[in-house]
């Protein structure tokens, strides 16, 4: 895509997003939410008609070009990180775990520290990973069993189709606001925190909790990767820590470790002030 404002317009028009039929069921949408006379009056100052679609893409991409509405950097742990801040006993017990390249291993994609000419994290290294989150049969297009979202090679890109070590992979997101979320993973499987991160230290040690069984009983491991693409699979998923452990095995991370990793991603959380802390 060239530029935010295309990229935009995926979303809007994806089946599996927004779900818009076409840019006239849009432009209604956008004027029955009382959207478009303030578009038209922002972005063309006497309130002249335009096509309202591209004004909302317009927007959309101004938007995200705004820092300070689109990053502002004003959670506890910028505050920490500028010294303005001190993280409570659970919250520093949750960044050591997360930073451990042995126990959490999360800011080995999820970056946790400032750039070297000190632009504030953004927990994301912008990679392509393949985590085998089980599939979410609460999504309409998985009641046929052989259809597969696979990220990078497929359906809906087609330029790595076929390339199984890229089958699975999806694109690291940001933790920033992550505590605010109420859906999780590229398929959005999991709903709490608390979900992904014992699925994180327990996916291999305990796979029969993620996974379902086959007829003979059998886990079905990787379950939301077609099993074509499974040859490819030992290669592509993430074994590094906390996964690649054996069944049987302790999880990575204990209940209380999880819990303070937790407790450190709500510090992510931007508009912290000290005083609206004070105030709970």
């Amino acid at each position: 895509m060239d530029g935010q404002r295309e990229q935009a317009r995926m979303p809007l028009f994806s089946p599996f997003e927004m779900g818009n039929t076409d840019p006239a069921d849009l432009a209604a949408r956008l004027e029955k939410a009382g959207y478009a006379a303030p578009l038209r009056a922002a972005v063309t100052p006497g309130g002249e008609h335009g096509d309202l679609v591209d004004l909302a893409l317009r927007a959309l991409d101004v938007f995200q070009q705004d820092g300070s509405l689109f990053h502002p950097y004003t959670s506890k742990y910028d505050a920490y990180l500028a010294g303005k801040a001190a993280l409570t006993e659970e919250e520093t017990r949750g960044l050591v775990a997360f930073e451990d390249p042995a126990r959490g291993n999360c800011a080995s994609c999820h970056v946790s520290r400032p750039g070297l000419d000190g632009t504030p994290p953004h927990f994301t290294d912008y990679g392509l990973i393949a985590l085998g989150v089980p599939r979410n049969r609460d999504i309409p297009a998985n009641t046929d069993p052989t259809y597969f979202d696979q990220g990078l090679c497929g359906p809906l890109r087609t330029d790595f189709t076929g390339v199984t070590d890229y089958c699975g992979r999806f694109r690291t997101p940001t933790l920033r606001n992550v505590a605010l979320r109420q859906v999780f993973m590229h398929n959005g499987v999991f709903h709490t925190l608390r979900q992904v991160m014992e699925f994180y230290a327990e996916r291999d040690s305990d796979p029969g909790k993620w996974y379902p069984r086959g007829a003979g009983g059998s886990v079905m491991k990787f379950d939301d990767i077609a099993a074509a693409a499974h040859g490819g699979v030992a290669e592509a998923v993430n074994q590094e820590p906390p996964f690649g452990r054996r069944p049987g095995d302790a999880p990575a991370l204990n209940a209380r470790e999880i819990q303070d990793i937790i407790a450190f991603l709500g510090t992510l959380t931007d508009g912290w002030s000290a005083k609206k802390t004070a105030g709970r």
